[in-house]
């Protein structure tokens, strides 16, 4: 017998991370509230007026803050969304590694005690981190390591494979999830992980300076525009909804066709 399709956010506690603002995590903080979960929202930033979600003033660089928010929120926590990151035109390689990658992990080992009898965990990557494969190698050991701290000695250790830190810290934000997956589907805890091609939010300005407008204007999109922060949104409630009760440990490009395009050799990417 078929079940009715059920989001089934009503009544859950969810948090999100780097949900103020604007982008992806905001426009997810309002989605989420429409469909009746209680918002947690951690961020320097406070997410959009109007939402109803309760805000965390939160440095997500700083384990010793993040323990201690989640701490405050307490249990049960139906699900987390990571959208927390960096693109590292204002940070060192090893601020970008740790924040996007190192915190991120932090967080979520320290909310999944809340998740008593299952719940999911749902991250944002990027479609920059499509050739995690190619360097499962370099970024599995730094997966392996324990805390935040092991995360940080590592680096310093091994600063000099972080040669692309945007690109690398999502890659291993890709391999982290599908690591972890099998280990959290012990405890009925999904984890996912999407990787957004080019999306009109605040940090577009930024992946320009890193790359100049040109090399923008001419990326290759099937879809012929950049996504917006509400698609996104979708398909992270998605992920973390009910209604993905079987999905976990995948990694979900979401760039509007331009990595099935490389991959087949029908695109190409110039500078």
């Amino acid at each position: 017998m078929s079940r009715n399709f059920d989001l089934g956010y009503s009544g859950t506690r969810v948090i999100v991370s780097g949900g103020g603002g604007a982008g992806m995590g905001a426009s997810l903080v309002g989605k989420l509230t429409e469909l009746g979960a209680e918002v947690h929202v951690l961020d320097l930033k406070e997410p959009p007026t109007g939402t109803g979600a309760v805000f965390h003033k939160t440095n997500l660089s700083d384990p010793a803050a993040i323990t201690a928010t989640v701490a405050e929120i307490g249990g049960p926590v139906n699900a987390l969304f990571n959208c927390v990151g960096v693109p590292g035109t204002r940070t060192t390689p090893l601020e970008t590694m740790l924040i996007n990658f190192a915190g991120v992990r932090h967080l979520t080992e320290s909310v999944i005690p809340f998740m008593d009898g299952g719940g999911s965990v749902t991250t944002v990557a990027s479609q920059a981190g499509a050739g995690w494969a190619q360097n499962l190698d370099t970024w599995l050991p730094l997966v392996q390591t324990e805390g935040f701290e092991g995360a940080r000695e590592w680096l310093e250790k091994n600063i000099g494979d972080v040669t692309v830190p945007y690109n690398n810290s999502k890659e291993v934000l890709v391999i982290w999830t599908q690591y972890s997956a099998v280990a959290l589907g012990e405890k009925n805890i999904r984890t996912n992980v999407i990787g957004p091609g080019p999306t009109a939010t605040p940090m577009t300005e930024d992946f320009e300076k890193l790359a100049g407008k040109d090399f923008w204007d001419k990326y290759p999109i099937p879809l012929h525009r950049p996504a917006t922060p509400d698609e996104q949104a979708d398909t992270l409630v998605f992920l973390g909804s009910a209604a993905a009760s079987c999905v976990t440990g995948s990694y979900l490009i979401t760039d509007g066709g331009t990595n099935a395009g490389l991959v087949t050799g029908l695109l190409k990417i110039t500078r």
